[in-house]
């Protein structure tokens, strides 16, 4: 009972990938039975793909690059050889003519070296790092442009179409006159704000990388700005459904 429930409060610190999946599969269900025709559907349509996308990503960076790793192994095993053979096979005491100022020089030559040595293993621990931070910000890009596409298709569903007094002009683009249909619309554009955010979250989730989690934070505070103007629009709705 105690591992099964040690398992449960794992399982809701973590985001699971194929819920985020499934919540986007079913939102868009959901767009295409209200609006079949809609631009709207196919952004939906995208952020599944993507979902599906960026979560085998993620997944796929959680892991550790090997053949980086076989690189730094080997480096390691390399330079540890290398001061055994300098400092067992070929002292510096049997160098002929030796003497301390000599042997001093030869301590100092071989701190240079082992610093040198530890900074290029350093380097070769934080490429590994340095990879995946390229990569997570790659695939944040493609995410962050379909939250401002998005933001298009909630852009023109202005709640003034709603009263009585609006008159449409030549150059006005098609509205949604329905109260409960156009409250509908900034509802599933909010909610798909929302995925964005935790798709994101994903990579902060898999890589323990500052840069990564700032990058993620930003994506989320651009979905959370965008879905507060929705917000506001859905409650001059509801304020004209009550009037």
């Amino acid at each position: 009972m105690a591992q099964g429930g040690n398992q449960s409060k794992t399982h809701y610190r973590t985001l699971d990938p194929e819920q985020i999946i499934d919540t986007a599969e079913r939102l868009l269900e959901r767009i295409a039975a209200r609006f079949p025709e809609s631009g709207l559907r196919k952004v939906a349509g995208e952020l599944v793909s993507l979902s599906r996308d960026l979560s085998d990503s993620a997944q796929r960076l959680a892991q550790p690059i090997l053949w980086l790793r076989v690189l730094t192994g080997a480096a390691i095993v390399a330079g540890a050889a290398l001061f055994i053979f300098v400092g067992t096979i070929l002292p510096f005491d049997r160098f002929p003519g030796g003497d301390a100022a000599e042997s001093v020089q030869g301590i100092e030559a071989s701190i240079n070296t082992l610093l040198l040595a530890g900074l290029g293993l350093v380097a070769l621990f934080r490429a590994e790092q340095g990879i995946k931070r390229r990569r997570v910000l790659g695939e944040l890009h493609g995410l962050r442009s379909l939250i401002h596409v998005i933001d298009m298709h909630q852009l023109t569903k202005d709640p003034n179409v709603l009263s009585e007094g609006y008159k449409p002009t030549a150059k006005s683009a098609p509205h949604i006159t329905d109260r409960f249909a156009l409250a509908s619309y900034l509802d599933y554009c909010s909610e798909m704000l929302s995925i964005t955010g935790k798709v994101a979250a994903l990579f902060a989730q898999s890589i323990n990388d500052e840069v990564v989690t700032d990058a993620v934070n930003d994506i989320e505070a651009l979905g959370s700005n965008l879905s507060r103007k929705i917000w506001q629009k859905i409650t001059l709705i509801d304020g004209a459904s009550k009037r």
